[in-house]
């Protein structure tokens, strides 16, 4: 075993990782209650909304991969909101834009991750909704000591704040001073907020009917008609430069539920790896598989240029064909994607140097169609943006040594994501990726306590595209957990924050634990790598053509290496690349063994295991 930061974890009770150490404890707390991984998953689902205010909130979103022990598969619980029923490309253009504002109301769309957290509950808990809501509320009345990336986001913020948001400079900002690191933060509206809704369900005679009463007041009581009043009254500040008011109706969240899906999958040795369907990026790692399925990847120095090269040119591909083909259609040739016969079409592409086309294929023969292809540095940028970060986008910018960048070059702050991974003493086992609802991307709601979701600037304003915006549509969301079975049985339940490199991240992750034998926290703490050779999800879309990101960590050998065949070359700081979480599980004999490891970048991310 090389060395770790952190030793992987293992038991027999169960295991929780997540991005965030008090929702880690809090999630094994259900657990040691006797409760299951979905009780778990949930109750520190809503921790992080407090704990990580910048990384996800309660307006946002999180696509759930459950896995009940003994199933043949997994489901997909969806929580990705779709756009308002008034949202058109028509009414955008009618506002002189071309692109989604990636801040603001504009881009918020239905926040889905309230209902799916209780869906998951409801349909596979066992918890009462006061026992998974109560250490949320704990932490946002009471406090919890301010990691220092947020103190500092606040205080890059304020001038936004104390100048077109003053719901935000309110609670961020008390007594117009900004919090510090370390020192304790409350959000007393959201502690208010939840107590409400559990008064309110507390009439309900059965468990079931308490948590339907839950979701009523959401969707369909006082949160709906708090948030159609605001978008509706407040023309807000956003990306472009001007005042705009949103679009979310209350008959939109009532209509609002979350989907319950089959997972999309393919087989890799004897591994088979669930993914969301094409609204969400993850089937792009289950191509990635596919093309390497026909590779030497498994005999390749994981560290070494070759390894870096295939990685990197597999990717370009999988994504060029996420950009032209994917969305929230049933147009969509997942089939035809996912087949090996179209994996050794698109495994031919790839060279010995770097290409920098962007390439999507012809899957049934069908002509792709991309989006705009915007170089990177060449967007007009005249204010905040909104979107997830990239290491190689703001390489040139101050990091503060947390993996994560200080500022946009546009000077915006921009939301990330979290994950949760679970497993139980019974094998039951979660991933779910929540996001959405920064306080860096909309202001916050007055009386809720927090922002609405800019999860919409992911829709396009070309017609014709898979992804191009449409009323009560879902965004293609790079929110993207997974989960593996290995021999037929569930094995691991995964995934990280990092916006388009997610499956990237995950990717690198995964070979190195299955070819090279790497344990869950040795694939976790390898130096990692992405691409930018893709069009970004967030505002303003831009690709940037051959950049390729590496932890410095790899030598200057392959770096050079790489560079020669083409690839455009950053190097960022050495511990910058993924914030992976993951559990697993396997029998030892006739005793479940279950395993845990989570990522130290960041220095918050952390695991449970007993």
């Amino acid at each position: 075993m090389t060395f770790t930061t952190r030793p992987e974890l293992r038991g027999t009770f169960g295991a929780v990782s997540s991005t965030h150490w008090l929702a880690s404890s809090v999630g094994m707390s259900i657990l040691e209650k006797g409760h299951t991984a979905f009780d778990a998953a949930v109750a520190t689902g809503f921790v992080l909304q407090i704990v990580e205010p910048h990384l996800n909130g309660p307006a946002g979103e999180v696509p759930i991969i459950v896995t009940p022990a003994g199933a043949d598969a997994p489901i997909v619980i969806c929580g990705q909101g779709p756009s308002p029923a008034k949202a058109t490309v028509a009414h955008f253009r009618s506002l002189g834009l071309d692109i989604i504002p990636g801040t603001g109301l504009l881009a918020a769309c239905i926040p889905g991750a309230f209902g799916a957290w209780l869906a998951l509950l409801r349909d596979h808990g066992t918890a009462e909704l006061e026992e998974v809501l109560a250490p949320a509320i704990h932490y946002a009345r009471t406090g919890h000591p301010l990691v220092p990336r947020i103190a500092r986001t606040i205080g890059e913020m304020r001038e936004l704040f104390e100048t077109h948001w003053p719901s935000s400079a309110e609670l961020y900002l008390p007594g117009g001073v900004a919090p510090q690191s370390g020192r304790l933060f409350r959000n007393p509206q959201i502690a208010a907020l939840y107590q409400q809704i559990l008064d309110h369900a507390k009439s309900g005679k059965d468990r079931e009917a308490r948590i339907a009463a839950a979701l009523d007041f959401w969707y369909r009581g006082p949160v709906a008609e708090r948030i159609e009043a605001f978008c509706a009254s407040e023309a807000v500040w956003d990306v472009s430069g001007r005042r705009h008011k949103g679009l979310i109706t209350a008959q939109d969240m009532a209509a609002y539920a979350p989907s319950i899906e089959k997972p999309v999958s393919v087989s890799y040795g004897d591994c088979e790896v669930f993914k969301c369907g094409p609204w969400s990026q993850g089937p792009v790692l289950l191509q990635m598989l596919q093309i390497l399925k026909g590779t030497d990847i498994a005999d390749l120095d994981p560290m070494g240029a070759d390894f870096v090269h295939l990685v990197v040119e597999t990717a370009k591909l999988a994504m060029a064909d996420r950009d032209s083909w994917y969305g929230d259609s049933s147009d969509v040739p997942v089939k035809a994607l996912l087949s090996s016969g179209y994996a050794d079409i698109r495994r031919a592409l790839i060279t010995a140097s770097a290409s920098m086309e962007v390439r999507p294929g012809a899957p049934d023969g069908r002509a792709p169609k991309l989006p705009p292809l915007r170089e990177a540095g060449t967007t007009a940028q005249p204010g905040l943006g909104g979107g997830e970060p990239t290491v190689a986008r703001q390489a040139a910018l101050p990091n503060d040594g947390q993996g994560e960048p200080a500022l946009t070059r546009e000077g915006a702050q921009r939301g990330d994501t979290v994950q949760v991974s679970v497993v139980d003493r019974w094998g039951n086992m979660v991933s779910a990726t929540p996001s959405g609802g920064w306080f860096q991307s909309s202001p916050v709601i007055p009386g809720l306590g927090f922002s609405l979701t800019t999860r919409g600037q992911m829709f396009w304003l070309e017609e014709g595209l898979n992804a191009t915006l449409m009323p009560s549509k879902r965004p293609r969301t790079t929110l993207t957990p997974s989960t593996v079975y290995r021999d037929g049985r569930p094995y691991m339940a995964f995934g990280t924050p990092g916006g388009d490199q997610q499956d990237q991240w995950q990717l690198i992750m995964l070979l190195r634990h299955l070819h090279k034998g790497m344990n869950l926290q040795e694939a976790i703490d390898a130096p990692s790598l992405h691409t930018d050779h893709l069009v970004a999800s967030f505002w303003p879309r831009e690709i940037s053509y051959g950049a390729v990101t590496l932890e410095a960590r790899f030598p200057e050998t392959v770096r050079n290496e790489l560079a020669a065949r083409g690839h455009k070359i950053t190097v960022a700081d050495a511990w910058s690349e993924g914030r992976l979480a993951a559990v697993a599980r396997e029998m030892d004999g006739d005793v479940q063994l279950v395993k845990a490891g989570a990522n130290p970048r960041g220095v918050q991310g952390y695991a449970v295991a007993r």
